[in-house]
Protein backbone atom coordinates (compact mmCIF):
# COMPACT_ATOMS: atom_id res chain seq x y z
CA UNK A 1 0.00 0.00 0.00
CA UNK A 2 1.48 3.46 -1.16
CA UNK A 3 1.60 6.37 1.10
CA UNK A 4 -1.37 7.66 -0.21
CA UNK A 5 -3.71 5.12 0.44
CA UNK A 6 -2.47 5.00 4.00
CA UNK A 7 -3.36 8.92 4.33
CA UNK A 8 -6.85 8.32 3.19
CA UNK A 9 -7.30 5.46 5.27
CA UNK A 10 -5.73 6.74 8.23
CA UNK A 11 -8.93 9.56 7.96
CA UNK A 12 -11.70 6.96 7.84
CA UNK A 13 -10.37 5.45 10.67
CA UNK A 14 -9.42 8.67 12.40
CA UNK A 15 -10.84 8.04 15.69
CA UNK A 16 -8.35 7.49 18.85
CA UNK A 17 -10.44 4.34 19.32
CA UNK A 18 -8.84 2.66 16.28
CA UNK A 19 -12.57 1.92 15.21
CA UNK A 20 -15.04 3.43 12.48
CA UNK A 21 -18.50 4.94 12.67
CA UNK A 22 -19.91 4.99 8.80
CA UNK A 23 -23.50 6.09 7.68
CA UNK A 24 -24.78 4.76 4.48
CA UNK A 25 -27.23 6.80 2.62
CA UNK A 26 -26.13 4.80 -1.08
CA UNK A 27 -29.23 2.20 -0.93
CA UNK A 28 -30.45 4.02 -4.70
CA UNK A 29 -32.31 1.20 -7.10
CA UNK A 30 -32.17 -1.14 -4.13
CA UNK A 31 -34.35 0.38 -1.53
CA UNK A 32 -37.46 0.44 -3.18
CA UNK A 33 -40.35 2.54 -2.45
CA UNK A 34 -38.19 6.21 -2.43
CA UNK A 35 -41.38 8.09 -1.35
CA UNK A 36 -41.78 6.31 2.07
CA UNK A 37 -38.82 5.62 4.47
CA UNK A 38 -35.70 7.04 5.92
CA UNK A 39 -34.32 7.81 2.45
CA UNK A 40 -37.36 9.25 0.92
CA UNK A 41 -35.96 12.91 1.77
CA UNK A 42 -32.09 12.22 0.69
CA UNK A 43 -30.73 15.81 1.59
CA UNK A 44 -32.73 15.28 4.63
CA UNK A 45 -31.43 11.98 5.51
CA UNK A 46 -27.65 13.21 4.82
CA UNK A 47 -28.49 16.55 7.44
CA UNK A 48 -29.70 14.30 10.25
CA UNK A 49 -26.39 11.53 9.48
CA UNK A 50 -23.59 13.93 9.64
CA UNK A 51 -25.22 15.87 12.47
CA UNK A 52 -24.54 12.54 14.61
CA UNK A 53 -21.10 12.90 13.35
CA UNK A 54 -20.00 10.20 11.91
CA UNK A 55 -16.41 9.27 10.73
CA UNK A 56 -17.69 8.91 6.97
CA UNK A 57 -21.06 8.34 4.43
CA UNK A 58 -20.95 6.38 1.78
CA UNK A 59 -22.75 7.79 -0.83
CA UNK A 60 -23.67 7.56 -4.81
CA UNK A 61 -21.24 9.88 -6.81
CA UNK A 62 -24.56 11.60 -8.23
CA UNK A 63 -25.67 12.21 -4.93
CA UNK A 64 -22.43 13.78 -3.92
CA UNK A 65 -22.40 16.15 -6.23
CA UNK A 66 -25.92 17.53 -5.44
CA UNK A 67 -25.13 17.34 -1.29
CA UNK A 68 -22.05 16.71 -0.38
CA UNK A 69 -20.68 20.16 -0.56
CA UNK A 70 -21.88 21.37 2.98
CA UNK A 71 -20.71 18.77 4.75
CA UNK A 72 -16.82 19.06 3.09
CA UNK A 73 -14.10 18.40 5.84
CA UNK A 74 -16.84 17.25 8.38
CA UNK A 75 -16.60 13.48 7.55
CA UNK A 76 -14.62 11.48 4.93
CA UNK A 77 -16.49 10.83 1.50
CA UNK A 78 -16.78 7.45 0.29
CA UNK A 79 -18.57 7.00 -3.12
CA UNK A 80 -20.81 4.20 -3.78
CA UNK A 81 -19.78 2.19 -6.64
CA UNK A 82 -21.57 -0.68 -6.86
CA UNK A 83 -25.32 -0.71 -8.16
CA UNK A 84 -27.51 -3.86 -8.14
CA UNK A 85 -30.82 -5.64 -7.32
CA UNK A 86 -31.05 -8.68 -5.06
CA UNK A 87 -32.44 -10.26 -8.24
CA UNK A 88 -29.96 -9.14 -10.86
CA UNK A 89 -32.50 -7.14 -12.27
CA UNK A 90 -29.70 -4.06 -12.09
CA UNK A 91 -26.19 -4.83 -12.07
CA UNK A 92 -23.78 -1.92 -13.17
CA UNK A 93 -20.70 -0.35 -11.60
CA UNK A 94 -21.00 3.56 -11.64
CA UNK A 95 -17.81 5.11 -10.43
CA UNK A 96 -14.49 4.10 -10.94
CA UNK A 97 -11.63 5.35 -9.02
CA UNK A 98 -10.73 8.19 -11.40
CA UNK A 99 -14.54 9.53 -10.45
CA UNK A 100 -13.49 9.31 -6.62
CA UNK A 101 -10.43 11.23 -6.61
CA UNK A 102 -12.50 13.92 -8.96
CA UNK A 103 -15.15 14.06 -6.07
CA UNK A 104 -12.44 14.52 -3.60
CA UNK A 105 -13.23 10.89 -1.97
CA UNK A 106 -11.03 9.34 0.72
CA UNK A 107 -12.32 5.59 -0.71
CA UNK A 108 -14.16 4.22 -3.07
CA UNK A 109 -16.97 1.55 -2.50
CA UNK A 110 -17.78 -1.18 -4.50
CA UNK A 111 -20.80 -3.34 -3.40
CA UNK A 112 -21.63 -6.56 -4.53
CA UNK A 113 -23.85 -9.72 -3.95
CA UNK A 114 -22.12 -13.03 -4.02
CA UNK A 115 -23.65 -16.51 -5.02
CA UNK A 116 -26.06 -17.27 -8.19
CA UNK A 117 -24.94 -17.25 -11.66
CA UNK A 118 -23.55 -13.80 -12.01
CA UNK A 119 -21.14 -14.07 -9.10
CA UNK A 120 -18.12 -14.31 -11.33
CA UNK A 121 -19.39 -11.06 -12.86
CA UNK A 122 -19.28 -8.94 -9.33
CA UNK A 123 -15.99 -10.80 -8.27
CA UNK A 124 -14.20 -9.24 -11.75
CA UNK A 125 -15.88 -5.84 -10.37
CA UNK A 126 -13.73 -5.62 -7.45
CA UNK A 127 -10.42 -7.06 -8.89
CA UNK A 128 -11.07 -4.55 -11.99
CA UNK A 129 -11.57 -1.79 -9.34
CA UNK A 130 -8.80 -2.73 -6.84
CA UNK A 131 -6.51 -3.04 -10.13
CA UNK A 132 -7.53 0.62 -11.31
CA UNK A 133 -7.88 1.89 -8.24
CA UNK A 134 -4.14 1.23 -7.50
CA UNK A 135 -3.14 4.00 -10.07
CA UNK A 136 -4.63 6.73 -7.71
CA UNK A 137 -3.85 5.18 -4.99
CA UNK A 138 -7.63 4.97 -3.20
CA UNK A 139 -8.53 2.39 -1.31
CA UNK A 140 -11.53 0.38 -1.91
CA UNK A 141 -14.23 -0.85 0.20
CA UNK A 142 -16.24 -3.76 -0.64
CA UNK A 143 -19.77 -4.51 0.53
CA UNK A 144 -20.34 -8.03 0.02
CA UNK A 145 -23.62 -9.56 0.47
CA UNK A 146 -24.35 -13.26 -0.07
CA UNK A 147 -27.72 -14.28 -1.47
CA UNK A 148 -29.91 -17.29 -1.33
CA UNK A 149 -31.87 -18.00 -4.19
CA UNK A 150 -34.28 -21.02 -2.75
CA UNK A 151 -35.17 -17.61 -0.95
CA UNK A 152 -35.85 -15.84 -4.24
CA UNK A 153 -32.21 -13.87 -3.92
CA UNK A 154 -32.22 -12.76 -0.38
CA UNK A 155 -29.25 -11.26 1.52
CA UNK A 156 -28.42 -13.89 3.97
CA UNK A 157 -25.99 -13.95 7.14
CA UNK A 158 -25.06 -17.53 8.48
CA UNK A 159 -21.44 -18.21 9.60
CA UNK A 160 -21.00 -20.10 6.47
CA UNK A 161 -21.96 -17.10 4.08
CA UNK A 162 -20.63 -14.49 6.09
CA UNK A 163 -16.74 -15.90 6.39
CA UNK A 164 -16.99 -16.45 2.55
CA UNK A 165 -17.86 -13.38 1.95
CA UNK A 166 -14.98 -12.01 3.90
CA UNK A 167 -12.64 -14.10 1.55
CA UNK A 168 -14.29 -12.60 -1.36
CA UNK A 169 -13.54 -9.48 -0.15
CA UNK A 170 -9.94 -10.14 0.74
CA UNK A 171 -8.89 -12.15 -2.00
CA UNK A 172 -10.24 -9.59 -4.78
CA UNK A 173 -7.34 -7.32 -2.76
CA UNK A 174 -9.66 -5.01 -1.18
CA UNK A 175 -8.79 -2.95 2.01
CA UNK A 176 -11.56 -2.90 3.64
CA UNK A 177 -14.30 -5.76 3.87
CA UNK A 178 -18.00 -5.03 5.54
CA UNK A 179 -20.45 -7.82 5.95
CA UNK A 180 -23.12 -8.40 7.59
CA UNK A 181 -23.06 -9.78 11.08
CA UNK A 182 -23.84 -13.45 11.58
CA UNK A 183 -25.59 -13.51 14.84
CA UNK A 184 -23.09 -16.17 16.34
CA UNK A 185 -20.43 -14.62 18.40
CA UNK A 186 -17.70 -17.48 18.08
CA UNK A 187 -18.26 -18.21 14.26
CA UNK A 188 -17.60 -14.10 13.48
CA UNK A 189 -14.76 -14.33 15.89
CA UNK A 190 -12.87 -16.79 13.96
CA UNK A 191 -13.95 -15.59 10.42
CA UNK A 192 -12.59 -12.19 11.95
CA UNK A 193 -9.34 -13.87 13.11
CA UNK A 194 -8.14 -14.99 9.91
CA UNK A 195 -8.62 -11.78 8.03
CA UNK A 196 -5.73 -9.57 7.34
CA UNK A 197 -7.88 -6.40 6.06
CA UNK A 198 -10.51 -5.03 8.66
CA UNK A 199 -13.52 -6.23 9.10
CA UNK A 200 -16.25 -3.86 9.74
CA UNK A 201 -20.10 -4.82 9.73
CA UNK A 202 -23.14 -3.87 7.85
CA UNK A 203 -26.12 -2.47 9.74
CA UNK A 204 -27.80 -4.97 8.47
CA UNK A 205 -30.30 -6.87 9.28
CA UNK A 206 -32.51 -4.34 10.23
CA UNK A 207 -33.32 -5.19 13.01
CA UNK A 208 -36.95 -4.85 15.61
CA UNK A 209 -35.44 -1.46 17.65
CA UNK A 210 -32.45 0.08 17.75
CA UNK A 211 -31.40 -1.24 20.98
CA UNK A 212 -31.13 -4.71 18.70
CA UNK A 213 -28.96 -2.97 15.89
CA UNK A 214 -26.89 -1.79 19.19
CA UNK A 215 -26.40 -4.99 20.50
CA UNK A 216 -25.50 -6.59 17.12
CA UNK A 217 -23.13 -3.87 16.84
CA UNK A 218 -21.35 -4.14 20.21
CA UNK A 219 -20.77 -8.07 20.11
CA UNK A 220 -19.15 -7.85 16.26
CA UNK A 221 -16.45 -5.32 18.20
CA UNK A 222 -16.21 -7.49 20.86
CA UNK A 223 -15.44 -10.23 18.53
CA UNK A 224 -13.01 -8.19 16.48
CA UNK A 225 -14.68 -6.05 14.03
CA UNK A 226 -13.13 -2.88 13.65
CA UNK A 227 -16.64 -0.39 13.50
CA UNK A 228 -19.85 -0.50 11.58
CA UNK A 229 -21.26 1.11 8.57
CA UNK A 230 -24.92 1.54 9.40
CA UNK A 231 -27.71 2.29 7.14
CA UNK A 232 -31.22 0.90 7.42
CA UNK A 233 -30.48 0.50 11.24
CA UNK A 234 -29.36 4.08 11.58
CA UNK A 235 -31.83 6.03 9.49
CA UNK A 236 -34.63 3.30 10.46
CA UNK A 237 -35.16 3.88 13.87
CA UNK A 238 -36.91 7.13 14.98
CA UNK A 239 -34.41 10.21 15.18
CA UNK A 240 -31.48 9.54 13.15
CA UNK A 241 -29.57 11.94 14.78
CA UNK A 242 -29.75 10.45 18.23
CA UNK A 243 -29.62 6.46 16.67
CA UNK A 244 -25.92 7.79 15.32
CA UNK A 245 -25.10 9.42 18.76
CA UNK A 246 -25.72 5.89 19.90
CA UNK A 247 -24.17 4.27 17.77
CA UNK A 248 -21.27 6.42 18.43
CA UNK A 249 -20.79 5.79 22.04
CA UNK A 250 -21.01 2.14 21.37
CA UNK A 251 -18.15 1.77 18.64
CA UNK A 252 -15.84 4.54 19.83
CA UNK A 253 -16.72 5.44 23.88
CA UNK A 254 -17.20 1.40 24.79
CA UNK A 255 -20.36 1.44 26.20
CA UNK A 256 -23.04 -1.05 26.39
CA UNK A 257 -26.20 -0.69 24.02
CA UNK A 258 -28.09 0.29 27.18
CA UNK A 259 -25.75 2.89 28.29
CA UNK A 260 -25.35 4.36 24.44
CA UNK A 261 -29.35 4.77 24.22
CA UNK A 262 -29.09 6.85 27.66
CA UNK A 263 -26.35 8.83 26.69
CA UNK A 264 -27.73 9.58 23.31
CA UNK A 265 -31.28 10.23 24.24
CA UNK A 266 -32.69 7.45 21.66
Amino acid sequence: MGLGAKIRLSRIFSNPSGNLFGGAVDHFVGYGNVREGGLADLPGALKRVMAGGPDYVSIQPGAARHLWSDYAGKAALVIQAGCFTADDRIRQLIATPEDAVRYGADALAVAIPVRGNTEGEYIRWLTDTVNAAARYEMPVIAHVYPRDFTQGGKIVFTPDEIAYAVRIGYETGVDVVKVGYTGDFASFKDTVATCPIPVVIAGGPKTDTLLGALQQTSDALRAGARGAVVGRNLWGHGDTTKAALAFKHVIHGGKSPEEALAASGA
